[in-house]
């Protein structure tokens, strides 16, 4: 991640945030871990109150487009989530409440000095041309990396939700 960056927040633009796990190691590699971590997003979503209008989890990263949350910094709400995430995976809540992630996953995450890399990426989207475009690049991306062969076929993304309005694991909000 590039040091030294800057945030502009407060101005009402949408946000393409790409954040990757500790040394872009496949952390989200299973189904189990992909779907814990969309949970998790929609527990946070709906706790700061963001619009989320994209998402795509990889193994190794994330990659969200969402409005700033109504009460709280955009940064707040990304470490809230990732502390959830991270918190879960190295087992800091009771196994009957882990939503099946695998032992093998946890114990991988618990001998790792941390889960996440630190910051995250942030792109103001303020035009619907870049929207669009971040929207094609996230879909893309399990296309691009050889693991589906068209974007649909990757259910941990919001891609059916454009061209065909179908919900994905948890839901997008429509623009305003």
């Amino acid at each position: 991640m590039p040091t030294r960056l800057k945030r502009y927040c407060g101005f009402g633009h949408l946000h393409f945030l790409t954040f990757s796990c500790y040394q872009r190691r496949p952390l989200l590699d299973t189904p189990a871990a992909r779907n814990f971590s969309l949970s998790s997003l929609n527990e946070i979503r709906n706790r700061y109150h963001f619009e989320l209008r994209g998402y795509v989890v990889m193994p190794e990263h994330v990659h969200l487009l969402l409005s700033e949350p109504s009460e709280h910094t955009l940064s707040i709400a990304l470490k809230a989530l990732k502390q959830r995430i991270s918190r879960d995976f190295r087992g800091g809540i009771p196994e009957s409440n882990q939503h099946s992630l695998p032992a093998l996953l946890r114990t991988l995450a618990i001998n790792l000095p941390r889960f996440w890399e630190p910051r995250f990426y942030d792109f103001n989207i303020y035009t619907q041309e870049k929207f669009k475009e971040k929207l094609i690049y996230m879909h893309a991306n399990p296309v691009k990396r050889g693991l589906v062969d068209h974007p649909a076929a990757w259910i941990w993304s919001s891609y059916l939700f454009y061209p065909l309005g179908k919900e994905g694991i948890i839901s997008i909000d429509q623009a305003s």
